[in-house]
């Protein structure tokens, strides 16, 4: 639990500060500001197909591959990737913005620090993914706090002394690029340019069909959204902004589980009650940020509290699909468990086109719910959990063997 628990900090604090900082640039410099978080939570999922392909998938290569160069090789790709990927982003900013259904001249500045500052933080989460499979997390910790701390400060301040926004956006990308390239190189030693691309694809194939999918998704569903006017748009931006950081810190659910399952050291039953103590304090920490910031907006409580209520749904079926999903991935059922992913994928993307401002939340509960069934009919269909928590492959001679070495 503490692992999960520090993890879980770090995705927290990786997330938290930058919505922090939208809220407080909504203050001091445009109101409009805060919608900037909305406008590209698409490109987020970008982000997490990039970290999936060249950090996840390559420290994964390392350890069942036996590559020691897995990982800094995956690196290197992935910071040249990212910039390529971004840098077109970037380029084509206004029509991008247009296509939202957003205003060009109100957002085009701090639509610009979004992408890069999701660039930063792509290079940087190969330097925490690398320490995690390390069992480094109190360094990560460190480095993910020295960051996030450093980011808001020098944004905020800048917001306060300079107010024109270019000068505060280049000011605060200049610092946080300086940090981000210093704890990169400081991660690199010599090594010998050896990666396999398909196996990080393969480790990783249901993580990276997810989000391909879901930048689609939130690409078409949010640009449908946001049609419908002021009210539908502030209230689904509030209730992205008071769970994101949740859904970030879930995250590190999947991360633990890749870790034990990739050197065989995992237990079902300690993962998934660990799991559920982490949805405890995540749920209750989305009610606190509710009551604390909900005053500072003019909101539809209706539309607000419908909107809250698919979030909500999705927490609690995720925990079990993520878990068996990660195990079938890394146990060669990967094919299976991608094919589903993509099939859910395709349902929610066709949902998220319905003419309803709340299309994007029917869609998203439509799709847990499919693979909270079909995930776990796979599972039980291949596998037993015995009274201990071992995953035990269902037609093994000996119902004893157990695939967690430790145990054995």
């Amino acid at each position: 639990m503490k692992r999960l628990l520090r993890i879980s900090f770090n995705s927290a604090i990786f997330s938290l500060i930058p919505i922090l900082s939208w809220f407080i640039l909504g203050l001091l410099v445009d109101k409009n500001l805060v919608n900037v978080f909305t406008l590209t939570y698409p490109l987020q999922f970008i982000y997490a197909l990039m970290k999936s392909i060249f950090a996840t998938g390559s420290n994964i290569s390392k350890e069942k591959d036996k590559n020691n160069n897995a990982v800094l090789s995956g690196m290197t790709v992935g910071i040249v990737v990212g910039f390529i990927v971004f840098g077109i982003f970037a380029i084509n900013v206004r029509k991008y913005i247009e296509f939202m259904n957003m205003e060009y001249e109100i957002y085009k500045e701090f639509a610009l620090y979004s992408i890069f500052q999701l660039y930063t933080q792509l290079v940087f989460s190969f330097v925490l993914e690398k320490l995690y499979f390390e069992n480094k997390e109190k360094l990560a910790n460190k480095y993910c706090m020295q960051l996030n701390l450093l980011n808001f400060v020098v944004l905020i301040l800048s917001a306060i002394i300079l107010k024109n926004k270019m000068k505060i956006v280049v000011t605060t990308l200049i610092v946080i690029l300086v940090y981000t390239v210093y704890v990169t190189i400081k991660q690199y030693k010599k090594f010998e340019f050896k990666i396999n691309i398909l196996n990080c694809f393969k480790y990783e194939s249901v993580e990276i069909c997810n989000n391909v999918l879901f930048f689609l998704i939130f690409l078409f569903g949010l640009s449908n959204a946001l049609q419908f006017g002021e009210k539908y748009m502030l209230a689904l931006n509030f209730v992205a902004l008071i769970t994101d950081t949740q859904w970030d810190s879930f995250e590190a659910i999947k991360t633990v589980a890749k870790i034990d399952i990739s050197k065989e050291k995992f237990n079902y039953k300690n993962h998934k009650k660990n799991a559920y103590n982490l949805l405890g304090i995540l749920i209750t920490t989305v009610f606190i940020m509710l009551v604390a910031s909900i005053k500072y907006y003019n909101l539809d409580l209706k539309i607000t509290a419908i909107y809250l209520s698919f979030e909500l749904i999705n927490f609690i079926i995720y925990p079990i699909y993520s878990i068996k999903t990660s195990y079938l991935q890394l146990e060669e059922y990967e094919i299976k468990v991608t094919s589903n992913k993509l099939f859910a994928g395709i349902l929610r993307m066709i949902v998220s086109l319905l003419k309803t401002p709340y299309c994007t939340g029917i869609g998203q509960v439509t799709s847990s719910i499919y693979q909270f069934i079909t995930v776990n009919i796979i599972f039980h269909r291949n596998f037993r959990i015995d009274k201990n928590g071992i995953v035990i492959k269902k037609g093994e001679e000996n119902e004893n063997i157990c695939t967690n070495k430790l145990e054995c």
